[in-house]
């Protein structure tokens, strides 16, 4: 089983409790602005690998702007701003940007957003996700409001 911390839009807020969380993480995927990179210094003191893609807010070029996964099987597309038309050959997209949790289809390929960590929109609450891959072919998604967290 494969288990993922989604987080996207921390606008140089990581709050102590959110990277306790992570600790339980494979794998961190931050779906862009970070901002100040120094932000993510406690995720590298975590035991797990960190994939990262570059907002729109974030100043500093050393991120990609999206990334192509595989893991069990599936192909993912992180990328900051949801593109209008899914990538070819992808199973999912996931994407920050919004500011608002988001679990649909689009064109036949599900899009999913975790909301954001610092600053929520549209009345959502602040909020991170959980993507388990069990290995058997299936998806979990969970958005977990951070009030959950504190």
């Amino acid at each position: 089983m494969l288990r993922i911390a989604v987080i996207a839009d921390t606008h140089d807020k990581l709050p102590g409790y959110v990277v306790d969380a992570l600790c339980r993480a494979d794998e961190v995927w931050h779906l862009g602005d970070v901002c100040d990179p120094s932000t993510l210094d406690p995720l590298l003191e975590l035991n797990c690998r960190i994939e990262v893609v570059q907002g729109n807010c974030d100043g500093w070029n050393g991120w990609p702007t999206t990334r192509r996964l595989v893991r069990e099987g599936r192909v993912f597309h992180l990328e900051h701003i949801p593109p209008l038309r899914p990538p070819a050959d992808v199973d999912i997209v996931l994407h920050g940007h919004t500011h608002v949790p988001r679990d649909e289809m689009v064109l036949g390929v599900r899009y999913l957003n975790p909301g954001c960590i610092t600053r929520p929109n549209r009345g959502a609450p602040a909020s991170m996700a959980w993507l388990t891959l069990p290995g058997d072919g299936t998806l979990e998604w969970q958005v977990v409001r951070l009030v959950e967290l504190a």
